[in-house]
């Protein structure tokens, strides 16, 4: 599955990855790790669940997973937490 070539597979979480350093990492000076993990912690919070998305028409990921799987049959929602 990971081959040479393979960029389709990664562009999704580089493009994850680089928003959260310039939105995140790079405007703070953490103290301790522990500190780091809280506050990476609170903006992944809000990426997924307050800040809108262009290309989910100005709504949250957590809002469009949600309604994708209310609207699944019941027996579709148990392959996924298979």
């Amino acid at each position: 599955m990971d081959g040479k070539g393979r960029y389709l597979d990664n562009i999704f979480i580089e493009r994850l990855w680089r928003t959260m350093k310039y939105e995140c990492v790079y405007l703070h000076a953490w103290e301790t790790g522990s500190h780091a993990r809280a506050g990476v912690r609170q903006w992944m919070e809000f990426y997924n669940h307050r800040r809108p998305h262009k290309a989910l028409g100005g709504q949250p990921p957590a809002v469009i997973y949600s309604l994708q799987i209310e609207t699944m049959q019941p027996d579709q929602q148990e392959q996924i937490r298979a």
